[in-house]
């Protein structure tokens, strides 16, 4: 099967709720395909694959709560590399940095724990979404805070209308854009 015919597979089993979790929101939902164990199995070959051919000297995956770090276990692990979370403040033990970031409807603060990466390590971070852009950017300040170099970055899907990209200063994939 090509790669278009498994985006289009893949695209297929992600969920649209229409006014949630706010009146006026379409959310798109990657859950609804991680129940179709084929949408899994292409999802995880897509990502490698653009991995591998884009950012083949990555050395860690980081993966952003929540669905973020489901997806980073999975490549990390087909990739041999190692894999760190980035978490909302207060979830992680032992010693962390921290970077606050703006929310649609506030703030927030994303965590790592010090030791997750190693100075000037090559790192590519994960997320099932780009929207604004708040969490991405946070992400990228908060490895760079680490010691790591971000060499890019890969999304499930990214909500182009929103342009989060246009916030983020590193590389971006996105596997589908809507």
């Amino acid at each position: 099967m090509s790669n278009e015919e498994k985006l289009e597979y893949l695209k297929s089993r992600i969920g649209d709720f229409p006014d949630f979790p706010k009146k006026g929101i379409l959310f798109r939902d990657i859950f609804s395909a991680l129940t179709d164990p084929i949408a899994c199995r292409y999802l995880k070959e897509l990502l490698v694959q653009q991995i591998k051919q884009k950012y083949s000297d990555a050395e860690i995956i980081v993966g952003l709560e929540s669905r973020g770090f489901l997806l980073n276990l999975l490549i990390a692990t087909e990739l041999g590399l190692s894999c760190a979370p980035v978490r909302k403040k207060g979830k992680l033990p032992g010693e962390v940095i921290s970077v606050e970031y703006e929310l649609e409807y506030g703030k927030d603060t994303f965590e790592m724990q010090t030791n997750a990466i190693e100075k000037n390590q090559k790192v590519v971070i994960v997320d099932d979404l780009l929207a604004t852009g708040g969490s991405l950017k946070a992400a990228i300040e908060l490895v760079r805070k680490a010691g790591g170099a971000v060499i890019g970055s890969i999304v499930v899907m990214e909500l182009e209308d929103l342009a989060g990209r246009d916030k983020i200063d590193c590389d971006v994939l996105s596997l589908i854009k809507y």
